[in-house]
């Protein structure tokens, strides 16, 4: 299957890996049954990329489009109100959760749903990563589609159209705020973004004095090669303490977060360090070979700053964004942290 930035930058093949298992769970995130809080039965409506979300009850039929979102839906107690999950076939839930969700339908394989898949399994509410789920040119269930079958859908906020390009980490806070609303478990919810920003505060505290390394964030799929240089995916960096290489700022990034580029263009960079996301353990090798044989001379080469992430870690609205930063800070400072 051929990779491309647009959904090997943030997932297993796709836009924005082998470490999300280890990485999620040093987050500290435990999960909570439902059961002790009991949500609203009135309507709760949340705004969602710039529309009303409006959620008649507590749904009961859930899908997460994406196991980054399933297992999000997990840590908020909510296994019992699974009614299928997607893309399963990416990326493996991590060992704690992932018996909760052993009983609970796989639709879509490695790609999203089809429209019939999804519909099948009568949701009341879809929650995704990013709106390319809903492509309906794909033969997906669009977002009007899924509310005329009676579903409500929600998408991360950062991976919402109109901030796609400026998503931050934060925003997977305003995920669960509303996750935490429309289900009744605002508890839970403020206990994942408690830990959640208790981390990002640690990290930012060990790496705020440092010597920042310049890092460029790069997708390899066999020779091509892009540039990473908005979005969630920028702002992990960030937060991981790197001078980024490619920013927002950059014209090239003016309209997608990734952009082809040459090898010549990334070598005439001179990075420290090279930040690259793969969907399993041969895209790792893979793409490890190809830069060591491709840029022996870089700094990041010849110091051994080659930081795979999971393509899992740097999808919109997941606690897998704050263990890459995490993970980042870790490889480019290892004194401080």
């Amino acid at each position: 299957m051929t990779r491309n930035p647009r959904r090997a930058a943030t997932t297993g093949a796709v836009a924005s890996l082998a470490a999300a298992t280890l990485l999620l769970s040093a987050c500290g995130s435990g999960v909570t049954p439902a059961s002790g809080q009991t949500g609203s039965a009135e309507p709760v409506t949340v705004d969602n990329c710039g529309e009303d979300v409006v959620v008649d009850g507590v749904p009961e039929a859930v899908v997460g489009m994406h196991p980054s979102q399933t297992e999000l839906l997990l840590r908020l107690g909510l296994a019992d109100r699974l009614a299928g999950q997607a893309q399963a076939t990416t990326q493996e839930l991590p060992d704690d959760v992932a018996s909760l969700a052993a009983d609970v339908p796989v639709i879509g394989g490695d790609t999203p749903p089809s429209r019939e898949d999804l519909l099948a399994v009568q949701p009341d509410f879809v929650y995704s990563p990013t709106t390319y789920e809903f492509t309906a040119e794909q033969g997906f269930a669009s977002i009007e589609q899924l509310q005329d079958a009676g579903a409500a859908v929600y998408v991360a906020t950062g991976g919402c159209a109109d901030r796609r390009m400026s998503g931050e980490v934060t925003d997977l806070f305003t995920d669960l705020e509303d996750l935490g609303a429309i289900f009744g478990v605002e508890d839970t919810a403020a206990d994942l973004i408690a830990e959640s920003q208790a981390e990002l505060d640690d990290i930012a505290a060990a790496v705020a004095d440092v010597d920042k390394l310049r890092v460029a964030q790069v997708y390899v799929d066999g020779t091509s090669l892009s540039a990473i240089g908005a979005g969630v995916e920028y702002d992990i960096l960030r937060l991981a303490g790197s001078d980024n290489v490619y920013t927002p700022e950059q014209p090239a990034f003016a309209d997608f977060f990734a952009a082809e580029i040459t090898p010549e263009s990334l070598a005439a960079e001179a990075p420290d360090a090279l930040v690259f996301s793969v969907s399993d353990a041969e895209h790792e090798e893979a793409v490890r070979e190809y830069l060591t044989s491709t840029f022996p001379d870089l700094p990041a080469v010849r110091e051994d700053r080659l930081i795979a992430i999971s393509a899992a870690d740097v999808f919109p609205g997941t606690l897998g964004n704050v263990a890459a930063v995490r993970q980042i800070a870790e490889a480019l400072y290892p004194q401080e942290l």
